[in-house]
């Protein structure tokens, strides 16, 4: 029979209602997953995909009864309708449905929406894997739950919480500062993170200090650090323990008292040092590991390993998923999974190389564990047997997963230390050194880090005895300065957020994504770098809405969603305790907050149509345009603009025309004024006090895609001389062993 129900305020749909119905219905979110998933269930079942959301606030209004408990108004999203129709009438047919998508807060919102929209039958069941495995799948077929409201209260909180924020904000800015501008509540502490850490940049003032080693013999040379003079620590960096070598006067001082000095061993240690692997992967360590060691951004690391995850053909099996889903921040390891990789490791490295028992990481404190740490699905898939299957891109990231949860549980790897101290008068010198005894782990991944790495490296000491005199052979003083903080990268800021509790897992890729998308932020090679509009709105809300943009608030937010989760909290009442002082401080700065919207008429006429032209504030500093702005849209760069670009000299080799100074998400660079008839850009290169040894061009600086920087010759492609070291600086010399 024909049965019509209203399923949804828009438009009610028909259905034919069968009886004996012959399939289950299962909803996932991607299309990939759903011809993954397909292949698993056989033919009693039908997958479909949602696409992601279906229903969102609406887009063009607030959509939220602030004064009703803050009731939120959903709509299908615009261009989701015949998805949704398709879904409805499925649903109509189905014995069961079965709703799947992503295992997280997100996820569980989608799944209720779609609930809602399908009707909210009974016949509506949840289910979750968090590996697209026949196994898992099957297994969580047979073990559907309920919709999990809690999960889906904590995303309504944020979401709102986020919409009110925005909505609110962003007229605001735009009234004071400029159009276009919005704010974010998690986004603009970023911001806010970024603008600090440059400001503390331009703060900063670089001390002078001095190192001093010495080159010392008992028939084989060494190299020992000055690091003590009568017990009192010596030539340390400043702001570290000890005394410092402050001026070239001081360390010329100590080294003709050096010379004089004889040399003899004062003590001699020996002690066996070991080093753990790192945790396998979790959302954060992915993004950070990645942008390292394969610069990767970090929203294309989650896109690559949703595909991941979602599955791929692999040959002799057909598609299958390959890793474990990628949102998560618990170091957890299925008991299959460490029996599976223990297996492996014992028979492909050893049993030395297989600790007597898994080794099991401690999670951070507000880690959820619902979900395992991000690994291959299975071992036995290694990465050369699927290089075939994957991209480039996708190997390499996949590559990265597996080595990493191998190595997690594979034994740690030995040194042998040995740390001589050296007496010279009143001086102490000390000298390190260490010699990999077992390399364990170090054998299959060594995990990258930010910093450079400090310390002595790999060389082995000569055998030195108790009060064994020494011969001098040099003493090598060096000069040093401290150096600023280093600018944010991705990695440095997704650690940042993560450890300061701002954003989860699933925020951190599209947080650093936006804030570059505004206007916000630039990038500097892989340096993260304010621009003048950034700077200018963060000041504006740290000063007016100081508690919103407190790093310690929005972390503590954070915890308030995960308590709506476990039912200690109702989130309409987390919404409430927010808005109110919102409400309060929005009002003030209304008021109250300083207008820097400029736009200044000039006495220069458009060559287009004829009008004045004005100077205004855009994303990435000031421009000029047409007065009559948007009847005509004539733009072109300022008077101070256009000297930089006259200093420069540069004509557009395409067309012959001259090139204008632009500003763009990265920073600056060249483009032609002919534009749109010739495209033609070019990046701005700074020139070196250096010749090109081939041709004797001039040499400049440039910068890989991965934003390492080169030096190379300004006539490339006819000249192909490159240099990773810069010219006029002597080649790093080899590492000696050397003092802490």
């Amino acid at each position: 029979m024909i049965k019509f129900v209203n399923l949804t305020e828009h438009q009610p749909v028909c259905y034919y209602e069968i009886k004996m119905a012959s399939k289950n219905l299962v909803i996932v979110e991607s299309p990939a997953k759903a011809r993954t998933l397909e292949k698993f269930l056989g033919k009693d079942f039908t997958v479909k995909a949602s696409g992601g959301h279906v229903r969102d606030l609406p887009a063009k209004k607030i959509g939220v009864k602030i004064d009703e408990d803050f009731e939120p108004t959903y709509q299908i999203i615009k261009g989701k309708e015949k998805i949704v129709k398709d879904l409805q009438e499925a649903a109509g047919k189905a014995k069961l449905i079965y709703l799947a998508p992503d295992p997280d807060r997100e996820g569980e919102a989608i799944a209720w929406h779609l609930s809602v929209l399908l009707g909210g039958d009974k016949k509506i069941k949840r289910i979750e894997f968090h590996e697209i495995t026949k196994d898992a799948v099957t297994s969580a077929v047979k073990h559907p739950r309920e919709i999990d409201m809690g999960r889906v209260d904590a995303q309504q909180a944020r979401r709102i919480l986020d919409r009110l924020v925005g909505y609110k904000l962003s007229p605001l800015l735009w009234k004071k500062v400029m159009k276009g501008l919005s704010a974010g509540r998690v986004q603009s502490v970023a911001v806010r993170l970024i603008c600090e850490r440059e400001e503390a940049i331009g703060k900063f003032k670089a001390e002078e200090y001095w190192d001093i080693h010495v080159r010392l013999s008992n028939n084989s040379e060494f190299t020992a650090r000055l690091v003590a003079k009568s017990e009192t620590p010596l030539g340390v960096r400043p702001k570290e323990k000890g005394q410092i070598i402050a001026s070239e006067a001081e360390a010329k001082k100590i080294v003709e008292e050096l010379k004089q000095a004889s040399y003899s061993v004062k003590e001699v240690r020996k002690k066996e040092q070991k080093r753990y692997p790192a945790p396998p992967f979790i959302t954060s360590t992915l993004q950070q590991e990645a942008s390292r060691k394969l610069g990767f951004s970090a929203k294309k690391t989650m896109v690559l390993a949703q595909k991941l995850y979602e599955g791929e053909e692999v040959k002799g099996e057909g598609r299958v998923g390959l890793i474990t889903y990628m949102r998560t921040d618990s170091v957890r390891i299925a008991a299959e999974a460490e029996t599976e990789v223990r297996q492996y490791i014992s028979a492909a490295f050893g049993a030395e190389f297989l600790p007597p028992a898994p080794l099991r990481y401690k999670k951070k404190k507000q880690a959820q564990d619902a979900h395992e740490a991000i690994r291959p699905t299975s071992i036995a898939r290694s990465p050369e047997k699927v290089k075939d299957s994957l991209s480039n891109d996708e190997f390499r990231l996949y590559d990265l997963i597996w080595k990493r949860f191998v190595a997690c549980q594979m034994s740690a790897a030995v040194f042998d230390q040995t740390s001589v101290d050296v007496a010279a008068g009143d001086y102490l010198l000390r000298a390190t050194g260490s010699i990999m005894k077992f390399e364990g782990f170090l054998k299959l991944y060594e995990e990258s880090s930010d910093e450079a790495a400090e310390g002595e490296g790999e060389a082995l000491l000569p055998e030195l005895k108790t009060a064994e005199k020494l011969k001098l052979l040099e003493v090598k003083p060096a000069q040093h300065f401290t150096e600023p903080p280093p600018r944010y990268t991705e990695a440095s800021l997704v650690k940042e957020l993560e450890q300061k509790g701002i954003g989860r897992p699933s925020t951190y890729a599209p947080i650093i994504s936006t804030i570059q998308d505004r206007g916000y932020v630039i990038r500097e090679g892989k340096a993260l770098k304010p621009t003048d509009i950034g700077v200018t709105t963060n000041r504006l809300l740290v000063k007016s809405f100081p508690k919103i943009l407190d790093v310690k608030f929005t972390a503590q937010m954070e915890d308030k969603l995960d308590e709506i989760i476990e039912g200690e909290m109702k989130w309409t009442a987390v919404l409430k305790e927010f808005y109110e002082p919102f409400k309060a401080a929005l009002a003030e700065a209304e008021i109250k907050m300083e207008k820097v919207k400029k736009e200044i008429l000039t006495d220069e006429l458009c060559p287009k149509c004829g009008s004045k032209l004005v100077i205004r504030q855009g994303r990435y500093g000031e421009f000029m345009a047409c007065s009559t702005y948007p009847k005509c849209k004539f733009t072109k760069s300022t008077p101070e603009e256009e000297a930089k670009v006259k200093a420069i000299q540069e004509i557009c080799e395409k067309c012959g025309k001259p090139m204008a100074l632009k500003r763009g998400r990265y920073g600056e660079f060249l483009a032609c004024t002919g534009y749109p008839s010739c495209r033609n850009i070019k990046p701005i290169l700074k020139k070196l006090e250096a010749k090109c040894p081939k041709c004797a061009g001039d040499l400049v600086e440039r910068r890989t895609r991965k934003g390492k920087l080169f030096f190379s010759c300004i006539n490339y492609p006819k000249c192909d001389f490159a240099t990773w070291q810069r010219p006029g600086t002597e080649k790093p010399k080899p590492k000696e062993a050397e003092g802490e």
